[in-house]
């Protein structure tokens, strides 16, 4: 009995070491770049969304893959119908190229922290409106940190919760915050909403106007997902007054436009039309109620350690948002 239980030993001993060598072999060769497509590929399930993501083209996306599938001697991806799917291999592979990447971008934290270098990536998704004014918080940042590397994803207020919820990003920007504990929120400057029409409008000069009036007229709004819409559609349901709407469109600048146009009136973000007021294209219209005063905020999830360079700018945009952009803002 004792000879078969040390040949057993044996055997298990050589095959644990043979699929230590084996897995060492692969992952030698390995690069952190088939890593980062293939994690990118599998989050978003498609090429096509990944090739976008990583500023690369889908041909190349396809040869990291397949490279990659040839080195696990496994197919990672299945395809159903038009989607992209994790085969049990990649879904092995997924939860190992997380924890690789994780440790690589903790470990170029440390050693920039252990620096005390403001320097690397800064990794943001951010509500479409805001950027009106999150470029020019981002510009004055960059002449003082020109080292930092950012990375923005302007996209609806749907998909940035998407994103904060699945921990891809340093922090997002957004004006509505889901209610939901695990957040961590940071408010950094007002996001004032007005009933936007073109200077010309028969609205233009009357005083205290209602929803009841207002709702009479032809409403261009945002497509659902968007912030804007949430806020719409919330103040339509306080008000028991239902609006067909004229038109839907898929960014404030295009309501912007559609309002110049002279096709509708629409809720916009005052930091959008300032320019446009300025020179007398738009106006808002003095509506009981408004302007609507919310705030922009700063959210992650709790827990999420932040780098040096999202610390810097977290703390810049608290502390010096209404320096940057002046009182035309508030």
């Amino acid at each position: 009995m004792k000879y078969n239980a040390d040949l057993l030993f044996i055997k298990i001993t050589f095959c644990y070491k043979l699929h230590i060598h084996l897995f060492m072999g692969l992952v030698m060769h390995l690069t952190l770049q088939q890593l980062r497509i293939f994690e990118s590929v599998s989050r978003l399930g498609g090429y096509t969304r990944a090739a976008e993501e990583l500023f690369i083209t889908q041909p190349a996306v396809s040869i990291q893959i397949k490279r990659l599938e040839e080195q696990v001697g496994l197919p990672l991806f299945e395809q159903i119908g038009k989607k992209t799917f994790p085969t049990a291999a990649g879904k092995t592979m997924y939860e190992a190229s997380l924890d690789i990447l994780n440790r690589v971008d903790t470990l170029k934290n440390s050693i920039e922290e252990l620096k005390g270098t403001v320097k690397g990536a800064l990794q943001m998704s951010v509500v479409t409106t805001a950027k009106y004014f999150l470029p020019n918080l981002l510009g004055a940042f960059l002449q003082q940190y020109p080292d930092v590397e950012p990375k923005l994803k302007f996209t609806n207020r749907a998909r940035v919760i998407e994103r904060l919820m699945n921990n891809e990003d340093d922090f997002v920007i957004m004006g509505q915050i889901p209610d939901d504990e695990n957040l961590e929120a940071y408010p950094f400057l007002n996001n004032i909403l007005g009933i936007v029409a073109p200077a010309d409008h028969p609205l233009a000069n009357k005083k205290n106007i209602t929803i009841e009036e207002l709702a009479k007229q032809r409403f261009l709004i945002r497509e659902s997902g968007s912030g804007t819409r949430y806020v719409f559609d919330q103040l339509m349901k306080e008000h028991g007054v239902k609006i067909e709407p004229y038109m839907e469109l898929g960014s404030s600048e295009a309501l912007k436009q559609a309002v110049m146009a002279g096709l509708g009136i629409a809720v916009l973000s005052l930091h959008s039309v300032q320019l446009e007021r300025d020179v007398n294209k738009l106006t808002v219209l003095d509506v009981e109620g408004f302007p609507l005063k919310r705030r922009w905020y700063a959210v992650h999830l709790k827990g999420r350690k932040l780098s040096l360079v999202a610390r810097t700018f977290l703390d810049y945009i608290l502390t010096e948002s209404h320096k940057v952009l002046g009182v035309k803002y508030e």
